[in-house]
C-alpha cells in the first residue's frame, strides 16, 4: 500500500497555515492518523467533508492507517487508544475499523490520561491535550514518540557564523556545524519558496536498516512560512526516497559569488580529479533548536467535527459537542533529534437525566474456588478450557515488598 504522501502533505499545510509563523511544531501525521480512524463511522454529508479534510475516500484513508499502525517504523513508536464511558451497541461496526493494537477501554480520568501521554511518549509529553468532563462519552488518541542519535554527529561553531546578517548571531555562543562527511547540503530550487538551502543529517539506522532523515530548509527572509514549510515536505520525501540524493539541487556555479542571507559563496584554488576542473562543495551552520506546541483542532478544516457528526448519526444524537487538540514537542541537537505527539478527539453528549444507582463492593472474606480457564478467538479447541482451579481456604498476608 502506497504511504499517503500527498495527502498528508496536503493536511499538513493546513494544521502550519492554522500555527502561523510562530515557533511551533506539529504532528501532521498524528493528526491525518485519528481522523483517518475515525472515518468509517461517516456516511452522508459528514463522509463528504471527510473525505475533502483527508483527501482521500475516508474507507481507504483507514485502511492507510492500520497499514502504517500495523507495522510502526523502528524508529517511531505508535500507538492509538479509544476509551468509552459505556460501549455503545451502535458503535460496534466503527469500533471493528480499529487496528487491532487500539487500546480499548472504559474512559479513564484525568490524571491517567496524562500517565498515557507520559508513557506513549517516553516522557516527552506529560499532559493530555484534552480534558475529561462528566459528559465525556469517549475519547480517540493517537500517540507517536522519537528518539535518534545522528549517525555522525555535528560539530561546534561560534554563533556569530551564522551571519552577519542573522538576528541570532548575536544571542547564540554556540552553535552546530556541518561535520566533515554524512550530512547532505545543496541548494535546491522549488516551485513554493524559490531558491533554499537544505540540510539532511541521518539518524544512526537500526539493525534492519530502518533509519530517519531530518531535513532542515531555509528560503529567503519574505517567503512565507506556509510555503517554506510546503517546499521542506517535497525536499524531504524526495530525499527520503532516493538515498544520498539532492532533489532540486542547484550547481553552485550557477550562483552568483558573494553573500546572501542564505549562504556566502566564493571561490578558491583546488586541485581536483572533477572531469571539467570544478568541483562543488558545501557545509552548512544551523542553530540547536527545541519547541513545545499545543494545536486546536476543532475548525472545519481539520475534519473533527465531520468525525464528531459520523459518530453522533451512529448514536443517533444531533450535533455532538467535541474536543480535539494535539500537544507535540521536538528537540534539534549536536547528537540527536527527539519528537512526539499525542493527538485525541473527545466527543461529548449532554448529561443524562437524574436517576439512582446501586453499588455493590464484592467480599471474598471465607473459602471461595477460583478457576483459570483459556480462551481462543477462533473457537479451537483450548476455548473455555478449565486449565486450573482452586478452593481457597488458606489466605497468606499481603507480601511487605508488594505493600507499597
Amino acid at each position: 500500500m502506497t504511504p499517503p504522501r500527498a495527502p498528508l502533505a496536503r493536511y499538513a499545510e493546513r494544521l502550519h497555515r492554522a500555527a502561523g509563523d510562530t515557533h511551533h511544531v506539529a504532528s501532521p501525521l498524528g493528526a491525518w492518523l485519528l481522523l483517518a480512524l475515525a472515518g468509517p463511522a461517516a456516511t452522508g454529508d459528514a463522509r463528504a467533508a471527510l473525505t475533502e479534510a483527508l483527501d482521500a475516500d475516508p474507507d481507504d484513508a483507514a485502511a492507510e492507517a492500520r497499514a502504517l499502525l500495523a507495522a510502526p517504523h523502528p524508529m517511531v513508536a505508535a500507538a492509538t487508544a479509544l476509551w468509552e464511558r459505556t460501549p455503545a451497541a451502535e458503535l460496534a461496526a466503527w469500533r471493528a475499523t480499529l487496528p487491532e493494537a487500539t487500546e480499548r477501554g472504559p474512559l479513564p480520568d484525568q490524571a491517567a490520561l496524562d500517565a498515557w501521554a507520559r508513557e506513549r511518549t517516553g516522557g516527552l509529553i506529560d499532559r493530555f491535550p484534552v480534558n475529561v468532563a462528566p459528559d465525556t462519552l469517549l475519547v480517540l488518541a493517537s500517540a507517536l514518540a522519537t528518539r535518534v542519535s545522528w549517525a555522525d554527529p555535528f560539530d561546534t561553531a561560534p554563533g556569530t557564523d551564522l551571519g552577519a546578517g542573522s538576528a541570532w548571531a548575536g544571542r547564540l555562543s554556540r552553535v552546530l556545524r556541518t561535520p566533515p562527511f554524512g550530512h547532505r547540503c545543496w541548494v535546491a530550487a522549488t516551485d513554493r519558496a524559490g531558491d533554499v538551502a537544505v540540510h539532511a543529517v541521518p539518524a544512526r539506522t537500526g539493525d534492519d536498516g530502518a533509519g530517519m532523515l531530518v531535513v532542515s530548509v531555509a528560503a529567503a527572509p519574505e517567503v512565507p512560512a506556509t510555503d517554506v514549510l510546503a517546499a521542506a515536505q517535497e525536499l524531504a520525501s524526495a530525499a527520503a526516497l532516493i538515498p544520498d540524493s539532492v532533489p532540486g539541487r542547484l550547481s553552485l556555479f550557477d550562483l552568483p559569488l558573494g553573500e546572501t542571507p542564505l549562504w556566502t559563496l566564493r571561490e578558491k584554488p583546488v586541485n581536483t580529479f572533477a572531469p571539467d576542473g570544478r568541483e562543488e562543495r558545501a557545509t552548512a551552520v544551523l542553530p540547536c533548536w527545541s519547541a513545545r506546541s499545543r494545536h486546536d483542532l476543532t475548525a472545519p478544516g481539520f475534519g473533527f467535527d465531520a468525525a464528531a457528526r459520523a459518530l453522533g448519526e451512529l448514536l443517533g444524537l444531533a450535533g455532538p459537542g467535541f474536543d480535539a487538540a494535539q500537544s507535540a514537542v521536538a528537540r534539534f541537537g549536536r547528537y540527536g533529534f527527539e519528537a512526539a505527539a499525542v493527538t485525541a478527539f473527545g466527543m461529548v453528549v449532554g448529561l443524562p437525566p437524574e436517576g439512582v444507582a446501586r453499588v455493590a463492593e464484592l467480599r471474598f472474606g471465607h473459602p471461595y474456588a477460583v478457576v483459570a480457564v483459556t480462551t481462543d478467538p477462533a473457537g479451537g479447541p483450548w476455548h473455555a478450557l478449565p486449565v486450573y482451579s482452586a478452593w481457597v481456604a488458606d489466605p497468606e498476608e499481603l507480601p511487605a515488598d508488594e505493600a507499597g
